[in-house]
């Protein structure tokens, strides 16, 4: 038995593993095209927004509440040092709170001067939908969201409706609140 140094043992195990190795598919040949948001619930409305939109998300913080506004300005409270002002969207949008007040989230919209915090019912974190499933009509479970909303994805038996923040940022009704 003649004895094989390590670069002879090393280059047969590379023709080995070669002998074996069959070229797959391309990744980029059966990946379907994705869209990705952050996904987070209204009511009974699952809604997905783009991470451009949501500078961060946030347990409920405490709140220290304003006199003279509408019940759904739900105060302000103190992130690392700024003034945050939260608003209730589930509230404004006319829906029920979700009965389990522990799941609810805040995503923090910052946008130019614009810093602000939107209570949701829930967050789901990212999503993954395929462009082939969206769809401009459908699935609005919440009338009053139609003005902040810009089609939907399709995903199991879910409709996703994407929630467009900057258009909610825009409506006068929205800076409508005091009491």
């Amino acid at each position: 038995m003649s004895k094989i140094s390590s670069f002879e043992y090393l280059q047969s195990l590379a023709v080995r593993c070669r002998s074996g190795f069959t070229v797959l598919p391309s990744a980029r040949d059966n990946r379907a095209i994705v869209w990705n948001g952050v996904g987070f619930r209204i009511g009974g409305q699952y809604c997905v927004t783009t991470m451009d939109d949501i500078a961060e998300v946030l347990t409920e913080p405490a709140a220290t509440r304003l006199p003279g506004v509408k019940p759904w300005v739900r105060g302000v409270a103190n992130v690392r040092g700024r003034l945050l002002p939260l608003v209730d969207l589930s509230a404004f949008l006319g829906e029920q709170a979700a009965p389990d007040q522990g799941q609810r989230r805040v995503l923090v919209i910052e946008k130019g001067d614009i810093y602000l915090g939107l209570i949701v019912d829930d967050v789901f974190g990212m999503q993954h939908f395929n462009v082939d499933t969206f769809r401009l009509d459908g699935g609005l479970d919440v009338a009053a969201m139609a003005s902040y909303i810009q089609g939907g994805y399709q995903q199991d038996q879910r409709y996703w409706v994407v929630f467009r923040p900057q258009q909610l940022i825009e409506d006068n009704n929205f800076y409508t609140v005091a009491a």
